[in-house]
């Protein structure tokens, strides 16, 4: 049987890009602990629109840790306490009863803040657009087991690749760096042969496309790697700016 808890919330508070932000005091009062993050701020919502009060805007979609639609700072820790896991998976049981909980947006010049909790994360778009795809024409589909790939290889192409987008990495940043994100989109495809045909223009083009969207830069504090809910591994940096520095010499 599930418990009810109280909580106070201090919420950032910001009606459009132009208008300065605050925070905002709110109660959670009868809160399940068996419901998610989201769904405690959908109960608060509930109340506010009640009193005629403008309710929360919050990022969502999915629902189940997939999309990498979901996201805010809270206390202090992109998607909240807990490690390896979404805003959306959240669950209420890791609060106490009376906590206060501060809940803010992800803090980057590369994502402006839209309202509220809600960032702009075209950035992300954009550094795929510069180049993380593969555009030869292959045709159909061939077999599994038509084109070797070493198992490890494979392995770490898969792990870059559960990389959701969701931004953590660049909101625990110091520096709001988007090298995670970037290294994983550009590694998932150079440790495949369907992506080494186009790995120099494409390493080149992403990581230009990164710095042009004011991201900062990696100075290796590991906190991306700590706030990943996909626990995507720094090591996809050490592999990216290897690929950068050989597509740079090839060029030259």
């Amino acid at each position: 049987m599930s418990k009810t808890i109280n909580l106070k919330l201090r919420v950032w508070r910001q009606a459009s890009p132009e208008q300065a932000g605050k925070f905002e005091d709110y109660d959670a009062k009868g809160i399940s602990t068996d419901a998610s993050f989201l769904e405690m701020l959908d109960v608060v919502n509930d109340e506010l629109e009640r009193h005629d009060i403008d309710p929360i805007a919050f990022d969502h979609d999915c629902r189940e840790g997939i999309c990498g639609s979901c996201g805010a700072v809270v206390n202090g820790c992109a998607h909240g306490p807990e490690s390896a896991t979404t805003l959306c998976q959240l669950h209420m049981r890791k609060f106490k009863d009376g906590d206060v909980v501060i809940i803010e947006p992800w803090r980057a010049n590369g994502f402006p803040i839209i309202k509220d909790l809600v960032v702009d994360r075209g950035a992300f778009d954009r550094i795929i657009q510069a180049g993380g795809y593969v555009s030869i024409r292959t045709g159909q589909a061939p077999d599994a087991h038509a084109i070797p790939i070493p198992k490890p290889a494979a392995d770490k192409a898969m792990d870059a690749a559960q990389c959701i987008g969701c931004g953590a990495c660049v909101a625990a940043c110091p520096n709001a760096s988007a090298s995670l994100f970037t290294a994983a989109k550009i590694n998932q495809l150079a440790l495949l042969p369907q992506g080494h045909p186009e790995r120099n223009r494409r390493v080149v083009a992403m990581v230009e496309q990164m710095d042009k969207e004011g991201f900062g830069s990696c100075s290796k504090h590991y906190e991306c790697e700590a706030a990943c809910p996909k626990e995507i591994k720094v090591e996809n940096i050490t592999a990216m700016n290897r690929e950068y520095r050989r597509a740079l010499i090839a060029r030259d």
